[in-house]
């Protein structure tokens, strides 16, 4: 009996137990999990862009090698490389905003590089650029020379050109010698000279020369020209000098032409001394005074004396005669006597 009891207080315990936990189970339920649109949202990350670049020269050949940097909106670097066998560099992952692209070596001896230049990248998409990298100008030393003596002649000026358009006018100095840049578009250009002004005393070069270029490379251009024929022009200082001539001159100082006038005025002038020596005489002047400006004539003042001796031989013969009359005359014979 005592034993059944215990059994069944145990039971009743158990069950006791049981119906005591199980009202509190049910009266306290579990807190519900945290929903996860309770909280905040996060913005989700915008989509990244990229730059694809081709690199090529002017005659459209692909360069490997070319070394791009780029630079975002800080001056930050956001991506450097070089283009691969097919010119080709891609810079991926990039996000939206403008970049600075700058190419720092081209990857050839031929080509130089190009300007810096901005890059806009956009959310999801691929900006694509092509930088064409020009070749480098070709050096030309121009010469202009005597077809003769091969000396450099300076004054020479020559245009340069491709086709129908000149690229290039050069005029030589001092030395006989220019230079310029040719600008090219290919690794081997033709291009033509043609001179237009020649060097002072020399003719013009007129054939149209050829020639070939490359980039970068050092090319000489030579015109040879022949002196020309000129008549030496007279020395303004080396006038003709007047020769004096014998023949005396006029009373006025001028001298005569031809040799008749200066006869005829010689004889004038004579006969014009003469009578200013006879009034000279009457007058008492022992020599009579020559003209201003008048030569010298030998024998002028030896004419009174012959005018006066004359004088007195015929004064003494018209004597003698009437005195030989006399005589005849009163002759005892009456015969006359000649004389």
């Amino acid at each position: 009996m005592p034993v059944c009891f215990v059994r069944s207080a145990a039971v009743t315990v158990a069950v006791a137990s049981t119906l005591i936990w199980a009202p509190a189970a049910s009266a306290q339920p579990s807190e519900p999990a945290p929903s996860a649109s309770a909280e905040p949202a996060e913005t989700p990350a915008p989509d990244a862009g990229s730059v694809e670049i081709t690199a090529k020269d002017t005659a459209g050949g692909v360069l490997p090698g070319a070394v791009f940097l780029l630079l975002d909106s800080a001056g930050q670097e956001a991506g450097r490389g070089q283009s691969d066998a097919q010119g080709k560099l891609t810079f991926p992952d990039l996000a939206p905003g403008i970049y600075r692209l700058k190419q720092t070596a081209t990857g050839s001896p031929l080509h130089e590089a190009v300007a810096d230049q901005d890059v806009i990248v956009t959310p999801g998409n691929t900006t694509r650029l092509t930088i064409t990298d020009p070749f480098k100008a070709a050096k030309v030393l121009l010469q202009a020379k005597d077809d003769k003596t091969g000396k450099l002649l300076p004054g020479a000026t020559v245009n340069i050109g491709t086709g129908t358009s000149t690229l290039l006018t050069l005029t030589t100095g001092a030395k006989g010698t220019a230079s310029g840049e040719l600008p090219v578009s290919s690794r081997r250009m033709q291009f033509w000279v043609k001179e237009i002004k020649a060097p002072a005393g020399y003719g013009l070069y007129k054939p149209k020369k050829t020639f070939t270029a490359g980039p970068g490379a050092p090319v000489t251009v030579t015109v040879t020209n022949a002196k020309t024929a000129t008549v030496p022009k007279p020395d303004p200082s080396d006038k003709p000098t007047h020769q004096p001539t014998d023949s005396p001159s006029s009373p006025d100082g001028s001298s005569s032409g031809t040799g008749g006038t200066a006869s005829s005025a010689a004889g004038s002038d004579t006969s014009e001394r003469d009578s200013s020596s006879v009034a000279a005489a009457s007058s008492g002047e022992s020599t009579p005074k020559a003209p201003a400006g008048s030569l010298a004539h030998t024998g002028a003042d030896a004419t009174p004396w012959l005018i006066g001796g004359a004088a007195v031989l015929i004064t003494a013969g018209g004597g003698a005669l009437l005195l030989a009359r006399r005589t005849r005359t009163h002759s005892p014979t009456g015969s006359s006597t000649e004389v």
